[in-house]
């Protein structure tokens, strides 16, 4: 299959580019959109977004068959690893649930269209109008490529022209998927552009920052506090920064029946992405005093992962994430054959937490593929990721948001898997202790369209409204 060269990255790294360049680009993605974009109706770019979405999840399609032949290479990531995640993506791009998704931030599937209400402003006499950007601006991380195509789909709802930003060797699936959109609508495709530049290329950045009516950014705490200072005072700017994301698994799923279920569940997340998002886990809290102990539930982990390379390889991953991997791996192995306490004294008694915790290490033969911690202190700890993950055992629920306290202005996502009785104590706990998603384990990489980013409606952050009293 054969591709046009539509964007400026499609023209390779070697490519030259200069703040004219970039100026240009931006006057022209105004242009275009201000004669096609601008006129489209909401239900109109839901069909075309939910169109190309099913086109992609057939065998058949070529830019599918694009993606999975040369996603390895261009990502890092597995061949099956890539698939189930567009998969997980994609399925939930259909029409009913963009659909709710403008409904939901908006109020109405017409509020970008036209001076519309919902009963509540009837009443006070007022219509609203939406507006999105005339032109967005997105800074996206190189780790996960969803995020930027969540964004796209956002930029498109809101009918704004967008000059997506990538670091280098990034952008290849974000464009393949412009590409199959401009594709069945070559407008569509004239109101994006892709480029790669190193992070702080001040001359451009400055360029395309002017230019833009909106910026968005992914990326570090510092990357984004270097971005919001470089900013004009006027152009809205919505950063994500760096976030972490948990599981807890209540004693009542570890009964022989269910716990391969939860096993098998908690493994989908962990190798989801290669956990290289900010939704993957970094440690997975198991309640004691169930039929399957914290240290069993690890060995069931490790034994799913282990299943899992099989049928969906990690891939290879960079030298030096490979060797933080081994170093981690030796520091807990060291750990691992040293004397461990009274297990009943770690497990009751405080004043026993500054003793060495008891140990065990699972983890691939001759390779990092996967690894798996159990770790009886109990602190939040962050992952090296790339399939590595800690199995912290706690008695009680209060012990979880105790323990990972110094993480808690950060957590993106929260899995729990607990009993139906239990979730909604347990999430209304989370909510109030700031977590902005809850989800059951297996699904924390899959957040549906409408999910609200860091807590914010996804569209309500990019639109101005205009209210009409009538």
């Amino acid at each position: 299959m054969n591709l046009p060269n539509l964007f400026l990255a499609d023209l390779g790294p070697d490519l030259s580019l200069s703040p004219q360049t970039v100026r240009e680009a931006c006057l022209a993605l105004r242009r275009n959109r201000e004669a096609w974009l601008a006129r489209q109706r909401t239900r109109q770019l839901i069909d075309i977004l939910a169109y190309t979405a099913d086109q992609w999840r057939q065998p058949e399609n070529g830019f599918r068959a694009l993606a999975l032949r040369d996603g390895p290479r261009e990502t890092g990531l597995g061949g099956s690893t890539l698939a189930r995640g567009l998969d997980a993506f994609l399925r939930h791009l259909t029409f009913e649930q963009l659909e709710a998704l403008v409904v939901q931030d908006l109020g109405d599937t017409r509020r970008l269209d036209e001076f519309s209400g919902g009963m509540a402003e009837m009443r006070t006499g007022r219509l609203t109008l939406a507006r999105g950007p005339a032109l967005i601006a997105h800074i996206t991380a190189g780790n996960v490529p969803i995020a930027a195509l969540n964004a796209m789909v956002l930029g498109v709802l809101t009918r704004s022209s967008q000059f997506i930003k990538s670091s280098r060797g990034a952008s290849w699936l974000p464009r393949l998927f412009a590409q199959s959109l401009a594709f069945n609508e070559p407008k569509l495709g004239a109101c994006f552009e892709f480029a790669e530049w190193a992070g702080g290329s001040r001359e451009l950045e400055a360029v395309l920052f002017s230019e833009a009516d909106c910026v968005t950014a992914t990326g570090s705490d510092e990357t984004l506090a270097d971005i919001r200072a470089r900013i004009p005072v006027n152009t809205r700017f919505l950063g994500y920064g760096h976030r972490v994301s948990f599981a807890y698994v209540s004693r009542e799923m570890l009964s022989t029946y269910s716990v391969g279920r939860v096993a098998r569940d908690v493994a989908a997340d962990v190798t989801a992405w290669n956990q290289l998002g900010c939704l993957s886990p970094h440690v997975i809290y198991v309640q004691f005093d169930g039929a399957i102990t914290p240290e069993g539930f690890a060995g069931e982990l490790a034994a799913e992962l282990a299943r899992r390379e099989i049928i969906e390889p990690r891939g290879e991953i960079p030298v030096a994430e490979a060797g933080a991997i081994q170093s981690r791996r030796m520091v807990y192995g060291l750990r691992a054959v040293a004397p461990a306490p009274d297990p009943d004294r770690l497990r009751y008694e405080s004043a026993f937490r500054d003793l060495p915790a008891g140990v065990r290490v699972w983890q691939s033969e001759d390779s990092t593929a996967w690894t798996v911690v159990y770790d009886e202190d109990p602190r939040f700890v962050h992952s090296c990721l790339n399939r590595f993950i800690y199995i912290k055992p706690v008695q009680r629920f209060d012990e979880v948001l105790r323990f990972a306290e110094p993480v808690r202005h950060q957590v993106s996502t929260v899995a729990l898997a607990a009993v139906e009785h239990q979730l909604t104590e347990l999430a209304l706990q989370l909510a109030h202790w700031g977590v902005p998603r809850v989800c059951p384990v297996g699904r924390m990489q899959e957040p549906p369209p409408a999910w609200r980013h860091d807590g914010r409606p996804s569209l309500g952050d990019l639109v101005t409204f205009t209210d009409l009293e009538t």
